[in-house]
């Protein structure tokens, strides 16, 4: 088997780890999907640039941040629904128990800093190791396992639950399930 094909398994066997956290930042499955193709056409473009020996999931999953991010501050050029009047056409009452409780849990996720919003995705919902997490963000292992434990407890606190059993486990949130 040559670098290439063992390069590009590996890739694809992340995938799903990557439309997770994308999902994660856009909540929308589309932006999702779109945001991992151009993940993937951007390493692939790269893989040159890529050093064997050293963390793939973390190189993609960084490729993915960047990306997003991109899509952010290009998006704050385009026009804006200041009043909300699109916004609200795309809600739609909740039909189930778990989509009102993710709806809670995103609301939840909303009122955390974003850097420990990030920090609790990776390593809760992505499974990233607290060495990934830190490397994707780019700061040291204990700022990355500090931020976790903040994100969590105030996540807890924000959703007045005592301990994790009071909240909806994040694996069993359908899009992670679906990803």
């Amino acid at each position: 088997m040559t670098a290439a094909v063992s390069w590009r398994e590996e890739v694809v066997a992340l995938i799903p780890a990557l439309r997770a956290f994308a999902w994660s930042l856009s909540h929308n499955g589309s932006d999702a999907d779109d945001l991992v193709q151009d993940t993937l056409i951007k390493a692939w473009t790269n893989r040159d640039k890529f050093e064997p020996g050293t963390n793939l999931r973390a190189w993609m999953f960084t490729i993915l941040r960047n990306t997003y991010y991109t899509h952010v501050l290009r998006r704050r050029r385009e026009v804006r629904d200041e009043q909300g009047e699109y916004a609200g056409q795309l809600q739609t009452p909740a039909t189930q128990d778990w989509s009102v409780a993710m709806r809670t849990l995103q609301l939840a996720l909303q009122r955390l800093p974003a850097e420990h919003r990030e920090a609790l995705i990776l390593v809760g919902a992505a499974g990233l190791s607290y060495e990934e997490a830190a490397e994707i963000c780019g700061c040291a292992l204990g700022t990355i396992k500090s931020r976790v434990n903040r994100a969590r407890a105030r996540l807890l606190k924000i959703m007045d639950a005592e301990d994790a059993n009071d909240v909806m486990v994040m694996e069993t949130m359908p899009a992670v399930n679906r990803a």
